[in-house]
């Protein structure tokens, strides 16, 4: 489950970069699951051919990511903005009487939930 995970997320990014015919074949077999022998009847090739395919286009994403590192950049800054909620959430929890710090702190915590959403 976690590979696929990390191949969705990698394709997400990077998979714009692959050709139309990768695209397909690797569709297929992560995202619809297909079986390596439906893929190749589907596609006309043999079942090694979409194999070596699927292999070619996880090492190519993954080799996209050791260059631009775009997903461990995602991944951070998810992770960013949710200790900015956790903080803004927890400023709010102590009740400072400052209505204007607390009103900040909202709009800092609807700020970070948008971007959570957005990313």
């Amino acid at each position: 489950m976690e590979k696929i995970f990390e191949q969705g997320l990698l394709y997400d990014f990077y998979g714009e970069l692959l050709t139309e015919h990768q695209r397909r074949i690797y569709e297929d077999a992560v995202f619809q699951d297909m079986s390596l022998g439906e893929i190749a009847e589907e596609a006309g090739i043999s079942r090694q051919g979409v194999h070596d395919l699927i292999k070619r286009c996880d090492k190519i994403l993954c080799d996209y990511e050791a260059k631009m590192h775009l997903v461990q950049r995602f991944g951070e800054a998810r992770q960013t903005v949710s200790e900015i909620l956790r903080l803004t959430e927890e400023a709010l929890q102590s009740k400072t009487g400052n209505l204007q710090v607390e009103d900040r702190l909202l709009q800092i915590q609807k700020l970070g939930c948008r971007l959570l959403d957005e990313i």
